[in-house]
């Protein structure tokens, strides 16, 4: 998957100011998880947690867009509603 299907949710504001609570990438993701069979959370193929750079982030992945379009807008609207910053692609393969 190229950077470019790809989008960064950072947890820093446009103003440059961490984002609160530190397990917001988390939260927000767990709201399109699943708990799978052994009782742990399964992130979305579209939509999971990483950290970059030392900061939590969120990924989406475009294909949201086509797939669920209220998810999406969700997801942007939040971003928006909280000054984060979203940025192009990831640098480093999901694990």
């Amino acid at each position: 998957m190229s950077s470019q299907e790809e989008l960064v949710i950072r947890g820093l504001t446009n103003a440059g100011r961490k984002f609160r609570p530190s397990d917001w990438a988390e939260r927000l993701c767990g709201v399109f998880a699943a708990v799978g069979p052994d009782n742990r959370t399964q992130y979305s193929a579209h939509i999971f947690p990483i950290t970059r750079e030392g900061m939590y982030c969120v990924v989406v992945n475009r294909k949201l867009e086509d797939a669920d379009p209220m998810a999406f807008r969700f997801l942007m609207d939040f971003a928006r509603d909280n000054d984060l910053q979203v940025v192009e692609g990831r640098h480093a393969p999901r694990s």
